[in-house]
């Protein structure tokens, strides 16, 4: 992996989960078109993400990264954004104020609108039509015309996402993200739930200590971190074309970056150390990170992380762990002791939902927020076991009152999972079930620390 790096290098390499367009002097428009267009994130935002993220790798920080497991161009509305970015901000204060630990806030958010499939069709009632990859490259309705990739879709992702992020800054920026709105936070459904109760004991808690510091002189005026936050996006980077369009020279460093969002991903299906998703994401400066899943060889994993970061640099590469309940207690261990035995510096996360799939009699494909809880609990055994840091958690969620996810303190059951089952892909947890997730895992938190604090001393 010594050969000069160009964004385009990508092409003369195998590239999975990409679809097959029709008209190629289509596509070809399009992508002048969005290379023609501003970035939607700076290399300046990029790199302060980085740097938090090196924070998390020396276990000075926690990464909190949730969201859509894929927008939609249906669903796109201000109240959705803002309840999504809403509940990020009451796991981020849950984890912050209960395990005193600065918390990274990473959404799922602003660019992720394509999904690799498991086949690239499918069959119903004897007819077979390319499979449905996500809102930027064809749509979710059974119809030939629909499931068609069509890369027009390109832009109209880039309109929503520009849109998403404008929104983003204001909320994160503009008052929204004060400390002293704790309350006014809580979704209207979650406000009766065991979890409203629990937040809002937390809540009173946060204005008590708020008050306190005003009385000592430490208002919002000379802490501007109580009424504003670091708020950053991120997205699987599968669409290539898309991506490579949005990549830009920073004209401060002369270095290029993906400007589609602050963090990109490399999904568990395009980890391949000679593949195209590898080689693009290997030359920008972006944090990245790779799903490492079950299957995944140990070579393969100590390869991405030469290539994805020669240099050993914390903050650099996020290694987010998808094993499953129980398969993490004995897949995770070795990993780990791989990592440490080779000095890398990495930030590990869990992500507790892909690997927990299951599909109901009823047809409903589900995830059980038991089997969901226990991935993330046995992810912290291991961590603490082996001496290393947990550094995140990589959750598919919405601020919606939805019954996608099965369980928690609302106790959704299977025969329930029809009230509200909204998703165009994979099952999210609602905002009860990710607030109770918070508290588990804030909990964790807590006794890492205090093990810390024994050793310490």
């Amino acid at each position: 992996m010594a050969n000069p790096w160009t964004p385009e290098g990508w092409r003369l390499r195998p590239a999975q989960h990409q679809p097959v367009y029709a008209d190629q002097e289509k596509l070809a428009a399009v992508e002048r078109q969005l290379c023609a267009y501003p970035p939607l994130v700076f290399a300046g935002e990029a790199r302060q993400l980085r740097q938090a993220l090196a924070n998390v790798a020396d276990g000075r920080a926690f990464l909190l990264q949730g969201g859509d497991c894929a927008e939609s161009f249906a669903d796109f509305a201000a109240n959705n954004i803002r309840d999504t970015f809403r509940v990020i901000l009451q796991m981020a204060v849950v984890l912050t104020f209960g395990a005193a630990c600065p918390v990274v806030k990473v959404g799922r958010m602003g660019g992720q609108f394509a999904k690799p499939r498991s086949l690239p069709t499918e069959t119903i009632d004897g007819v077979t039509l390319p499979a449905y990859r996500g809102d930027m490259i064809n749509g979710a309705a059974f119809n030939p015309a629909d499931r068609e990739p069509d890369p027009a879709r390109m832009v109209q992702a880039y309109n929503q996402s520009a849109a998403t992020l404008n929104l983003l800054r204001a909320f994160s920026q503009g008052g929204y993200a004060d400390l002293h709105k704790v309350h006014q936070w809580t979704l209207g459904f979650l406000a009766g739930s065991p979890q409203g109760e629990r937040y809002r004991d937390l809540a009173d808690r946060i204005g008590e200590t708020l008050a306190f510091m005003e009385a000592c002189g430490l208002t919002s005026d000379v802490v501007p971190q109580i009424r504003e936050t670091a708020f950053f996006t991120s997205h699987e980077a599968l669409l290539l074309p898309y991506e490579q369009s949005l990549t830009r020279v920073d004209s401060t460093t002369g270095k290029w970056y993906c400007c589609s969002a602050h963090m990109l991903w490399i999904g568990d299906r395009t980890r391949q150390v000679d593949g195209a998703h590898v080689e693009f994401l290997r030359g920008v400066g972006n944090p990245l990170g790779v799903k490492v899943g079950p299957s995944a060889p140990m070579d393969d994993i100590l390869r991405l992380c030469d290539i994805l970061n020669p240099d050993n640099e914390a903050g650099r590469l996020t290694l987010i762990v998808r094993m499953g309940d129980p398969e993490v207690e004995t897949k995770l261990p070795p990993i780990i002791q791989a990592i440490q035995r080779e000095g890398r510096k990495v930030v590990w996360t869990c992500d507790p939902m892909h690997a927990n799939t299951m599909k109901t009699d009823s047809g409903f494909k589900t995830r059980s927020f038991e089997r969901v809880l226990n991935e993330v609990r046995s992810y912290f055994a291991v961590h603490r076991a082996l001496g290393s840091h947990p550094g995140g958690i990589h959750i598919e969620l919405t601020g919606q009152d939805v019954t996608e996810c099965i369980g928690g303190a609302q106790d959704i059951t299977e025969a329930r999972l029809g009230d509200r089952y909204e998703t165009f892909c994979d099952p999210r947890l609602n905002a009860s079930q990710a607030v109770e997730l918070a508290f588990q895992v804030a909990e964790a938190l807590k006794m890492e620390r205090d093990r810390s604090t024994t050793v310490t001393a």
